[in-house]
């Protein structure tokens, strides 16, 4: 007999991907775990409700004070009220009281965390990015657990926390997996994979420079290339056009659904510098040439990059330097010294973190279980040998289903 305890985990992200996603993979290891998960997100991280399906969402309003005057800012509080006034209503009233709130910075986060410490449950924020967000900067002195991705994040007040811990940026397993298999083969007169993506949301900069930095390569070279690039949707056409005269090898998308295969087959990689882009390069072990977005708050793009260039994993070019001309220069010395390429994807394997979903899950499984209410706490006992029958039974049941669904399909 194994006796397991659980608890109710409730995660606060929205917003963009970057929140979004290591939420995600630390929901897919807390499941695993058994325990009982909860998503509070605004309307853009409700977006990517696909992603928790197999979990409760529940949905509250967000309002970021970024780019707000004064009076903006003022107009801004009742909404800010309101939200977290509606966070503490669903946490007050769930069915089983949360063990813990985990919030993943960023502006939708911010009530749900507040709410939770006004009702007394234990609280820990997660920072993605190589500087301290502004939300989390404020919220860090207040929870009980900081976790940072970058032992040397920015803007931290060691003093103020309670407890900060360096886990890494959650990845999905099946990326993390791609750092333990074979670097695709490449040389001099070998086929040459680039992979294009500009964030959760495409980048315009990207289908301004790269098709035409291509487009001026020796031909020998274009005949070498196949380019998987994302777009946004009102550029996708115009890039179609310009790879047409090239005939290169080329597939173009406004969203990449399978990232892992994308890596998996890629020798380098061009993209921006946010936090999941960079966690999901090192834990994968692929080479970058990376271009921050300049707008990032504090800079953060580049201080996340810089790691992983210091290390030798990439190369970044600022945006007013990324021009078709200096782009085309460094993938041609790439293409004829692919050994560089292959250095750089080693070098950014050795500075993943392909324990952060474990890591993360460690610490916040460890607070719900200690600091949790009893209310929030379950005791199983399970039985080794009534689990395996059951997985039998449920073995079976599912090839059923599979059955009956390919007789639907047909």
């Amino acid at each position: 007999m194994k006796r397991r305890r659980t608890s109710h985990i409730v995660l606060a992200a929205g917003g963009t991907g970057g929140h979004v996603f290591p939420a995600c993979a630390l929901k897919d290891e807390l499941v695993r775990r058994g325990h009982e998960v909860t998503l509070i997100t605004d309307s853009r991280g409700y977006h990517y409700r696909e992603k928790f399906e197999d979990i409760t969402i529940r949905k509250i309003d967000s309002v970021s004070f970024s780019g707000l005057g004064i009076v903006g800012k003022i107009l801004a509080l009742p909404r800010i009220m309101n939200s977290i006034f509606d966070a503490k209503s669903i946490l007050k009233y769930m069915k089983r009281p949360p063990g813990i709130v985990v919030g993943f910075g960023g502006y939708p986060s911010f009530p749900t965390i507040k709410a939770a410490l006004s009702l007394g449950i234990p609280t820990c924020i997660h920072e993605q990015n190589a500087v301290l967000g502004r939300v989390n900067r404020y919220l860090a002195k207040s929870v009980d657990a900081v976790a940072l991705s970058y032992e040397k994040t920015k803007k931290v007040r060691f003093e103020k926390c309670a407890q900060l811990v360096v886990t890494g940026n959650p990845v999905r397993q099946d990326i993390v997996d791609l750092g333990d298999k074979f670097y695709p083969d490449i040389g001099e007169d070998r086929i040459f994979r680039i992979l294009i993506i500009g964030g959760s949301q495409g980048a315009s900069i990207f289908s301004d420079v790269v098709p035409q930095a291509i487009s001026t390569l020796p031909r020998a070279l274009q005949r070498r290339l196949q380019i998987t690039q994302q777009c946004r949707a009102e550029d996708i056409e115009r890039v179609r056009k310009i790879y047409a005269d090239t005939k290169i090898s080329v597939e173009l998308s406004t969203f990449i659904a399978d990232i892992p295969q994308c890596l998996e087959w890629a020798h380098l990689v061009i993209g921006r510098a946010g936090a999941s882009t960079i966690s999901e390069l090192t834990a994968s072990g692929r080479a970058a040439i990376l271009v921050p977005y300049p707008a990032a708050t504090d800079n953060h793009q580049t201080e996340n990059a810089r790691e992983m260039v210091i290390n030798g994993g990439a190369w970044l070019i600022n945006q007013k330097d990324f021009t078709p001309a200096e782009l085309a220069k460094l993938l041609q010395r790439l293409a004829k010294r692919p050994i560089d390429v292959w250095r750089a994807s080693e070098d950014a394997r050795k500075i993943g973190k392909p324990y952060a979903t474990k890591d993360l899950a460690d610490l916040v499984e460890r607070i719900a279980l200690v600091k949790g209410t009893s209310q929030a706490i379950h005791t199983e006992i399970t039985d080794p040998k009534v689990d395996k029958n059951k997985e039998k039974e449920n073995d079976s049941i599912d090839e059923e289903n599979k059955e009956n669904d390919f007789e639907e399909g047909r």
